[in-house]
């Protein structure tokens, strides 16, 4: 199964509804596939240049280790090196902190929503929100 550009568009319009609906500061919100290629992004105005790639950053880590980005974060503390090297290894491209969540259906990976703007935490629960809304399950770690 695949991730389509609607299912992508559709849990980024459930981001930044979730995010009005409960007072969190403007996000970039990118949402890859599960070969790690974007299928789409928004960055709401008043944000900083480098949020697209934080947010690709996250979900890139969580699709290319299989792991919601909180749970690359948990590893980091034990066994940063493995980070280090993992993030050597992707050009420096991930970003092992909350906010990368895993979009799932059926056990399978499909792709993973990258969410930046906020604390980590607040980021990750409008990830979450919005996969679940789209009907997926999603993982954060």
């Amino acid at each position: 199964m695949t991730l389509t550009l609607q299912q992508a568009q559709s849990i980024i319009s459930a981001c930044l509804e979730w995010r009005q609906e409960n007072g969190l500061k403007p996000l970039t919100v990118a949402v890859l596939d599960n070969a790690g290629a974007l299928v789409a992004l928004a960055r709401e105005d008043n944000t900083s240049l480098l949020r697209p790639e934080i947010a690709q950053g996250k979900a890139r880590g969580a699709v290319s280790m299989g792991l919601g980005s909180r749970a690359l974060y948990e590893r980091a503390k034990v066994e940063p090196f493995f980070i280090q090297a993992m993030n050597a290894l992707s050009d420096g491209s991930l970003v092992p902190v909350a906010g990368g969540v895993l979009i799932k259906k059926d056990g399978v990976i499909l792709g993973a929503v990258g969410i930046t703007g906020d604390n980590s935490d607040n980021d990750e629960a409008c990830a979450i929100a919005a996969i679940e809304k789209a009907g997926f399950v999603a993982d954060g770690g």
